[in-house]
């Protein structure tokens, strides 16, 4: 027995704390018999590799049997939102596209069009631009399902699920870091527009993905849908009714386990995603296996959505990727020189050769940032753990007065003790997997 600093004894309810440190269980429960003491709480994480980052759990169990789970966040936090503060309007992409690491290009999605709304330009952003951020959304979607069924196939022991996902997730970043030069943390997505065109063969790459991705996702199927392992390992348990899920805020897959069809991309549809033909997956089995079944269903979905939104872009050739007013553009028509890092010497050449002018007013507007009206906007998105939204307030200046995201993880960990308490110790596992939480948006 170790005294833990961080749960006193009116934190972990009733009991002795017991961290457990690879000692054999036998051990700790031969001690308890001696003081007739059916209860012991213990801590699962932050270091357990199962939490998904750096998340704490806090277990009351009676045997095998968990009466109370508890969640400890705050080991990752990095101080995101309060560093957006002191930093321009564009240099806040910087810093939100590594909350939720998973899926960052939702983050910059959400941050950039509530800037663009507090700037009152959101019909004045092209249509390329809008088409690009559909087409980099749905594949983070799937890149980010992959990790999740890759990574909780693992942790209950399906390890070629691990291998696969991840083989497949590698195929996803290749494309980021075709169109963007970063496999992840990008800042591609901006106020405006995004910062630059596709590059020569981007549709090309991606239309071989998406004939690939058809002949692989069949094979999540064949390893897990039908697989009666896999099934008795994840059916029934984490059950979470509708009921729990509005009273709590639960979004996502969730929610939609419990047969509610809620999905922002159709009840508030953004960046034009009205005009794709893409439905909805929900199930009615309010567990684990429901959830799992969800986001595969989900990558067939957002596969569609890629194929329409490539023959968009390619009916898009040479058109703008940024809003026309150079007071708030950052140029789009970026270049990476040769070696992979900074601008090309032929843009270097450009803006140097425009005017004097042209080069302090790009000065400026890199050094200082634009000047953004004062109010308040909330834009949601759709993100694949569920409703993320970032609240952007102006006072006027150059800089954001405060940006603060609604995290789908940080909400729907709260579904932990009510999907845990009552099971077994190794089903508290397979609920936080079905949930997906990424630590990283949690702590911010």
């Amino acid at each position: 027995m170790t005294q833990d600093a961080y749960a006193a004894g009116a934190e972990t309810s009733q009991g002795r704390v017991f961290t457990v440190t690879g000692q054999d269980w036998d051990s700790i429960t031969e001690g308890l018999q001696e003081e007739h003491d059916d209860k012991v709480v213990v801590n699962m994480g932050p270091q357990h590799p199962s939490t998904h980052g750096v998340l704490r759990l806090i277990l009351e169990l009676e045997g095998e049997t968990v009466t109370e789970a508890r969640c400890g966040i705050g080991y990752l936090h990095t101080g995101i939102e309060k560093n957006m503060e002191f930093r321009t309007w564009v240099q806040g992409t910087t810093f939100c596209t590594r909350m939720d690491y998973l899926s960052p290009f939702y983050n910059e999605a959400t941050y950039a069009m509530g800037v663009e709304r507090l700037l009152d330009i959101e019909d004045d952003v092209p249509e390329k631009a809008q088409v690009m951020r559909v087409l980099l959304m749905e594949l983070n979607r799937l890149s980010s399902h992959l990790v999740c069924i890759a990574t909780g196939g693992m942790e209950i022991g399906a390890l070629t699920v691990m291998t696969v996902g991840f083989r497949e997730r590698e195929l996803v970043l290749d494309l980021f870091e075709l169109i963007t030069g970063l496999r992840m943390n990008h800042a591609f997505i901006r106020p405006g527009g995004v910062a630059q065109d596709l590059p020569a063969g981007a549709l090309d790459e991606i239309r071989d993905f998406v004939k690939l991705m058809k002949k692989r996702l069949p094979e999540y199927a064949a390893l897990c849908n039908a697989n009666p392992i896999f099934k008795a390992r994840l059916d029934g348990v984490g059950h979470l009714d509708l009921a729990g899920c509005l009273a709590l805020g639960i979004t996502g897959p969730v929610l939609r386990s419990t047969g509610y069809p809620w999905d922002l991309r159709k009840s508030q549809p953004y960046s034009g995603y009205e005009d794709y033909e893409f439905d909805v997956p929900t199930r009615d089995s309010m567990d684990a296996y429901g959830r799992f079944r969800i986001r595969l269903d989900e990558m067939w979905e957002s596969l569609r959505i890629v194929e329409q939104a490539t023959d968009r872009l390619a009916d898009l050739e040479g058109a703008p990727v940024m809003v026309a007013d150079k007071k708030i553009a950052w140029p789009s028509q970026l270049s990476i020189g040769a070696d992979g890092m900074g601008n090309s010497p032929d843009h270097i050449q450009h803006i140097m050769g425009e005017s004097m002018e042209a080069l302090i007013h790009h000065f400026k507007l890199v050094t200082e940032g634009f000047r953004v009206p004062p109010g308040q906007a909330y834009v949601p998105v759709e993100s694949p753990r569920g409703e993320l939204g970032a609240h952007v307030v102006s006072d006027g200046g150059t800089r954001p007065f405060r940006a603060h995201f609604r995290d789908p993880s940080f909400v729907n960990l709260q579904a932990t003790s009510v999907m845990s308490e009552g099971g077994q110790v190794a089903d508290v596992i397979v609920a936080i997997a079905s949930i997906d939480p990424v630590m990283g948006g949690v702590d911010r």
